[in-house]
């Protein structure tokens, strides 16, 4: 009988916490998980962290550590049922001739509604087994409340580049990888992205390719044939990826739309994460457009939800709205300008008191000592604004610092500003 086939990412799989590779903030010596490893009692929590980082992995090794049964749900696949299923594992572990703890792992513990995360609630308080869950979420948005505070939160990681290319030796060592090129190495690597499973699962590809082809060592050129367009066209950090993100920010900012179309799909194309894409377009929408048109930030905002909750393809589309929407909006930087020069003049100049009147006075003592004494609530001042006011510190007097632009909704704002300093001065 022919023993079937183990992946290269099973067969590299750490067998112990010391094969780890990565996340040295959390099991290097001292470091949070490594210290619940090593005192012999095991925690429910949840391991967030991208793809490809050691989620499931580390959750086997905690099981083995703790003599622990390891059951494994799929919230994608699974639901009440394999719940169900795992706490009638655990009770018969638990009440067993030789009794053993459980761990319960659910991968894409996000992916699990109210009620199906309030299912594991009564298990977890009564001790029945521990719950590890994985999420590539943001938990604080993703597991109920209730499931979260009864779990400890730990951040995983991508892996860096000397990580992965430790990874890359060890696939070397176990035979069967043909010898890299170095800029053939290089290459790959970007393109794991801090992926460990992405990286094996190529490694492999490439293996089984080469071998049928008789290489005896994979090229640079080579390895752009056999993967085509799975392969970065730039490399992620490398000088061509920030000169072309540059390209697609000032487009949007110079309100080129089929420009600024051309860039975003330029990067999407070479392989960008849509994530990053749609963090710059926040970026652009405060920096470049800010209060000409406030909209365009919380379009920006609603793109980057949709892709979250859409993924690829169908995401990508809204991001693609909200580039054009903010290359053709009005366009100011005072914002960004006028925090930029405050942070300079704060930073240069001395730590002033708060004037008596705008202090707060919750107490008896504050308001003998005149805490708030002559504040002027502007509400029932004509029009909500009282004229003459101040409320900067003391023998401070600087410019005004936000200067709107004559564009978009900051034509008015301008306009309300310039009539509120004329009331001042009356």
């Amino acid at each position: 009988m022919n023993t079937p086939h183990l992946p290269l990412a099973e067969r590299l799989r750490p067998r112990c916490l010391a094969e780890v590779i990565g996340q040295r903030h959390l099991l290097g010596e001292g470091m949070p998980l490594r210290t619940a490893f090593e005192s012999g009692r095991p925690h429910s929590c949840i391991f967030w962290g991208p793809p490809g980082v050691g989620k499931t992995t580390i959750a086997r090794l905690m099981a083995q550590a703790f003599d622990a049964q390891f059951i494994a749900i799929s919230a994608v696949l699974g639901g009440v049922k394999d719940i169900r299923e795992a706490v009638e594992k655990a009770e018969l572990a638990r009440s067993g001739l030789h009794p053993q703890a459980t761990i319960v792992f659910v991968d894409e513990v996000h992916r699990f509604n109210k009620s199906q995360q309030d299912a594991f609630l009564p298990h977890v308080e009564s001790g029945l087994f521990t719950f590890v869950g994985a999420t590539t979420e943001n938990p604080s948005f993703e597991v109920n409340s209730a499931l979260l505070s009864r779990a400890a939160v730990y951040v995983l990681q991508p892996l860096s580049e000397e990580d992965l290319g430790e990874l890359m030796d060890r696939a070397h060592a176990q035979g069967g990888v043909p010898p890299m090129e170095p800029a053939a190495r290089e290459r790959l690597l970007a393109y794991a992205d801090g992926d460990a499973r992405r990286l094996l699962n190529t490694l492999e590809t490439l293996a089984v390719t080469a071998q049928a082809q008789g290489l005896s060592e994979i090229t640079d050129d080579w390895l752009l044939k056999v993967l085509g367009e799975r392969m970065r066209r730039y490399d992620k950090g490398g000088e061509q990826f920030y000169d072309t993100i540059s390209a697609l920010h000032k487009s949007v900012r110079g309100s080129d739309p089929d420009a600024s179309l051309y860039w975003f799909v330029r990067m999407l194309d070479g392989g960008a994460d849509p994530r990053y894409l749609a963090r710059r377009l926040v970026r652009m929408a405060s920096e470049d457009i800010g209060l000409a048109d406030p909209r365009a930030l919380r379009l920006a905002l609603d793109a980057a939800e949709v892709y979250e909750r859409l993924g690829s393809p169908e995401g990508e589309l809204a991001l693609a709205e909200a580039v054009v929407y903010l290359a053709v909006a009005p366009k100011s930087n005072a914002v960004y300008k006028a925090y930029n020069e405050m942070r300079a003049f704060v930073k240069k100049d001395g730590t002033r008191p708060v004037p008596m009147h705008l202090r707060n006075a919750p107490t008896k003592l504050m308001k003998d000592l005149d805490y708030g004494k002559g504040y002027r609530y502007a509400h029932d001042e004509p029009d909500a604004f009282a004229a003459g006011e101040r409320y900067f510190p003391d023998g401070l007097t600087p410019p005004p610092f936000y200067r709107p632009v004559p564009r978009g909704l900051e034509i008015r704002i301008g306009e309300k500003l310039q009539a509120l300093r004329e009331r001042n001065t009356e």
